[in-house]
């Protein structure tokens, strides 16, 4: 390979086999996941490293708020990362799109279910969470939560074979929400910048190949620098990137749905999600609702009161920001 990736990790795959498992591998945003091994990204160049799958320990998500948070009014609501840790060091890789990260996930918990997919820390505190859950469910139900609990977890066991749409219907939904409630200044303001940074890459050029003087190169640099950034970062207006654009998926992501679900599912195609029935169920499990309905409506409830303001753990970070947006989009109907 003209550009082998570097190695981390113990473990050393010889260049045939990391040729054609790279070529293979799925690509996640900047990384990667073969047969063989995680590829991972450096600062500036996308799947930069490799870590042979027998020297991986630990893969798991990391989000870093930044100013705009759940409220979705800044440019970028959040920073992901990936983090692997393997037998030597700990590799955390930056990406720019959440779903990247779940997807990656995702497919690497098919590929190696007994990896273990959550921080340590994560997983000290879901064992503490089973603990308190099991003291604040009810020890029995009535026989008609029961029965909607069931319903509930075959309604669940049937969207879970459905991933692919159920995700769609999640990254439809945040990014219609996104665009909805970013401000229309900050596409004018990238676009001014990737005009400048067009003119300076132009001049640039045009400055080294004249040998007109030294500083030539740094304009270049800036023009590139700009116009990859605020073109990677999504900012600007696309084909797919706009709001009709947006609108027609969020659509689009409901109908292939509703074309799956059984005629008495008990959610709308709008809100079939996992996540919204494993909270129906946690809600029927502590007694605060007896049919899916209410269970609905208090589900409606709990993340109405999840604003900006509000601190959660991990583990509920990630089920609010893969089903709020489906409700925000519908006005809770």
């Amino acid at each position: 390979m003209i550009f082998a990736p570097a190695r981390l990790g113990s473990v050393t795959l010889d260049n045939e086999t990391l040729a054609a498992d790279k070529k293979g591998c799925r690509r996640f945003g900047p990384c990667g996941v073969g047969e063989k091994a995680l590829y991972l990204n450096s600062f500036f160049i996308d799947r930069h490293y490799y870590v042979a799958l027998s020297s991986v320990r630990r893969v798991f998500k990391r989000v870093a708020m930044s100013k705009g948070g759940f409220t979705g009014k800044g440019a970028f609501g959040s920073i992901p990362y990936l983090v692997v840790e393997y037998d030597g060091g700990e590799k955390q890789c930056n990406f720019k799109h959440e779903e990247d990260v779940d997807n990656l996930l995702a497919y690497l918990s098919k590929l190696c279910p007994d990896l273990p997919l959550q921080s340590r820390k994560v997983e000290q505190h879901m064992a503490q969470q089973r603990a308190e859950n099991a003291r604040r469910y009810l020890k029995e139900l009535t026989p008609q939560a029961q029965a909607e609990r069931e319903r509930l977890e075959q309604a669940r066991t049937f969207l879970e074979d459905h991933t692919n749409l159920t995700r769609r219907l999640s990254q439809a939904a945040k990014a219609k929400r996104v665009n909805d409630r970013s401000n229309p200044s900050y596409k004018w303001v990238a676009l001014a910048i990737v005009i400048a940074g067009l003119v300076a890459l132009v001049y640039g050029v045009v400055s080294m190949i004249r040998g007109a003087n030294s500083v030539g190169i740094y304009f270049a640099l800036f023009g590139l620098a700009a116009v990859f950034l605020f073109s990677g970062a999504h900012v600007l207006p696309t084909a797919r990137n706009n709001k009709t654009a947006l609108t027609r998926e969020w659509e689009q992501a409901q109908a292939d749905l509703a074309a799956v679900l059984p005629k008495d599912f008990p959610l709308p195609a709008r809100y079939a999600h996992p996540v919204v029935l494993t909270r129906m169920i946690r809600v029927l499990r502590e007694g605060r609702a007896q049919t899916a309905d209410e269970a609905l409506d208090v589900v409606k409830r709990d993340l109405k009161a999840l604003t900006a303001d509000v601190q959660v753990e991990q583990w509920e970070y990630d089920e609010v920001v893969a089903v709020k947006p489906m409700f925000l989009l519908s006005d809770y109907q």
